[in-house]
């Protein structure tokens, strides 16, 4: 567990098996599901089944759990989430066909930033992103864009996941002033190597700080950061005045 100790409560532990299948990039074994959420093998075993009868995982023919298909049912009837997917989708249509990259609409999620929507195609650069997915804020364009706009100071203890991530607080400081300034926040192969990003933030009516973010996100050596921060910054502003009529 990302905060420190195994959760507690029946409901906590099975909401932490929830989000531990959500968060891999596949299939999960029982030790596996147990190392990531602090529990002990029996005890999560005996969720995971309680869950799989619900509807909620699904365990594979090799034993393996993933997310289940109710689940996945009841996070598409979030209302804020679908509105604000729906409004953004064909901003993020125009920004793919504009750049031939991959699309993102992000929100905050705590420390990470959580990806609502992916676009991607054939013409794109393959990222290790996907709808549904988290990144560490401070290594993400989109996450930094919440970062500039957030009075709270970043953990203390941020992980490092390329040699360019930002990880001491002065360097983050620094670009997240730069991102204010500048209008939109800038990955330079701080989350993976080769991959950067620009992202933008769009605001709803009342809102002093972003909702969500827009980005788009490709190989370094493909994007024009000028160029592409500039499209965001227009599709995002848009997204906005969509959101606020």
């Amino acid at each position: 567990m990302a905060d420190g100790g195994s959760p507690r409560s029946v409901l906590a532990r099975g909401a932490a098996l929830l989000r531990a299948c959500g968060e891999a990039r596949g299939p999960q074994t029982l030790a596996e599901l147990a190392l990531r959420t602090e529990l002990p093998k029996p005890t999560a075993h005996r969720l995971l089944a309680e869950l799989a009868r619900l509807g909620l995982v699904e365990r594979a023919p090799d034993g393996r759990y993933r997310i289940g298909l109710a689940l996945f049912v009841l996070g598409q009837s979030a209302p804020s989430a679908c509105e604000l997917r729906d409004t953004a989708l064909p901003f993020l249509g125009d920004l793919y066909e504009a750049t031939g990259e991959n699309v993102h609409l992000a929100v905050p999620d705590g420390s990470d930033t959580l990806f609502l929507e992916k676009l991607t195609g054939r013409r794109a650069t393959p990222i290790v992103s996907r709808t549904g997915g988290r990144l560490p804020a401070h290594c993400t364009a989109t996450g930094k864009v919440f970062l500039a706009h957030d009075p709270r100071p970043p953990g203390a203890s941020l992980p490092r996941l390329t040699p360019r991530t930002l990880v001491l607080p002065g360097q983050l400081a620094r670009d997240l002033a730069r991102t204010r300034a500048r209008g939109f926040g800038v990955n330079l192969e701080e989350a993976e190597v080769g991959i950067s990003a620009v992202a933008a933030p769009v605001y709803g009516a009342r809102d002093a700080r972003p909702v969500a973010a827009l980005s788009v996100t490709g190989g370094t050596r493909r994007l024009d950061m000028d160029r592409i921060g500039a499209r965001v910054c227009a599709a995002a502003r848009a997204l906005t005045r969509a959101l606020s009529g």
